[in-house]
């Protein structure tokens, strides 16, 4: 059995013992907020479907009167984190306003920044320029990638109301009696059938090592508590799950596809001999966990006599790969996708209330307790893990138009 963990420079470790996931969600460290403090959250009157669109026009979008910037005020926002840039201010109006837009909106920008690369290419080699032309290239530079990151987003968000799918508001105390946070409506179904068969089965798996047992933990209303900052720390680590996830299952559906899975190795039992989380709710330092798949001797040798190559689940084509392979696959990319899962995490729970001690020991006594029913952590999860699916498509498909990913 293999456990994934994480690492520094946004990286899932695979191995075979638990570690701890370093998130810098959790980072006493980590830079200054870079949330907003005065701009729209992405908001769109009602969830529907966008179309894909030609290329080639171009977008007007002009200002909003007095009327319907208050009418504006009525909508629910759509996806907690804020945005800063224009280019991200003018998505999200055109995601609210007219969502039959927005993609040649997008793939406008995009190739505006391709040409703007070009250019400070071009500018940066030449031997003349001085330094304050390269200062102000390197300003325009980390403003472009501001910028990229905010369209990531709003891409992330565009999938998500393609799908007709709610994103959770920012986590603020509720008036409800049991103290309970989790007032979202439930959407498990919608959440579950954006991933392939393959894919939700090793979700299911991650979210028995969360829950445990759904029947030994009680009723989907059963109220659990959780602190603040492992709820935080548990949406960033599912996030990067849905990542990784979403990565491997691609290339998996398109060998099995061609017909060039790997052969199966040679297995032995004791190879899946680890015990089971002990509780349910367990400390997601180390929640995030491949499970093979059941093994049974018999079966095995009549599938040694059929085709080596034939199919077999994802979960046990993870196991196949190697350790390498392994490490490439849960590294995620780029810094902007890095970032929007921190700022995704912060959006919902806020920053966390860290100080380090003399002794170098983390104090979080000022951290809070949570309650929120079974139903609701499983939804938190899940969102989490489609977050993370829908930024590695995002994410890829920007490369696709501009190449912004470090070889």
């Amino acid at each position: 059995m293999q456990a994934i963990g994480s690492s520094g420079h946004g990286r899932l470790c695979f191995n075979h013992c638990h570690h701890s996931l370093s998130s810098k969600f959790l980072s006493p460290s980590s830079s200054p907020s870079l949330l907003p403090q005065r701009c729209h959250s992405v908001c769109i009157p009602k969830l529907g479907t966008t179309t894909e669109n030609g290329r080639g026009r171009g977008v007007t979008v002009r200002a909003l009167g007095e009327e319907e910037e208050d009418s504006n005020e009525n909508f629910a926002p759509l996806a907690p984190v804020e945005l800063e840039s224009p280019v991200g201010q003018l998505l999200e109006q055109i995601l609210r306003t007219h969502p039959h837009l927005f993609p040649v909106t997008v793939d406008e920008q995009l190739e505006k920044f391709a040409a703007e690369n070009e250019t400070l290419k071009a500018d940066s080699s030449s031997s003349s320029q001085d330094v304050l032309s390269k200062r102000i290239s390197e300003v325009r530079d980390k403003d472009r990638r501001k910028t990229l990151a905010e369209i990531i987003y709003c891409l992330v968000v565009q999938r998500f109301v393609e799908k007709g799918i709610s994103m959770i508001p920012q986590i603020k105390p509720t008036s409800d009696p049991a103290g309970r946070i989790d007032l979202w409506p439930n959407q498990e179904e919608k959440l579950e059938i954006i991933h392939s068969a393959d894919a939700f089965e090793m979700i299911q798996s991650h979210l028995s090592s969360v829950l445990g047992d759904r029947t030994a933990v009680g009723p989907l209303s059963s109220i659990v508590q959780i602190s603040k900052i492992k709820l935080g720390k548990l949406y960033a680590a599912s996030a990067m799950y849905g990542y990784f996830l979403r990565r491997v299952d691609q290339r998996y559906q398109l060998e099995r596809t061609m017909n060039t899975l790997p052969k199966r190795p040679e297995k032995t039992r004791e190879r899946f001999e680890e015990p089971s989380p002990p509780y349910p709710l367990w400390d997601p330092n180390s929640l995030i966990r491949i499970q093979p798949e059941e093994y049974d001797s018999d079966e095995y040798a009549i599938q040694r006599n059929e085709d080596e190559s034939s199919s077999y689940g994802l979960r046990s084509y993870v196991t196949y790969l190697d350790s390498d392979t392994l490490q490439r696959y849960a590294t995620i990319r780029s810094k902007e996708a890095m970032t929007l899962i921190e700022k995704q995490t912060q959006a919902l729970f806020g920053r966390p209330d860290i100080r380090i001690l003399e002794d170098g020991k983390l104090d979080t006594s000022n951290d809070e307790v949570l309650s929120l029913s079974v139903s609701g952590l499983a939804m938190l999860v899940l969102e989490a893990v489609a977050f993370g699916s829908f930024l590695w498509d995002s994410e890829s498909y920007v490369e696709s138009k501009y190449h912004f990913l470090k070889a």
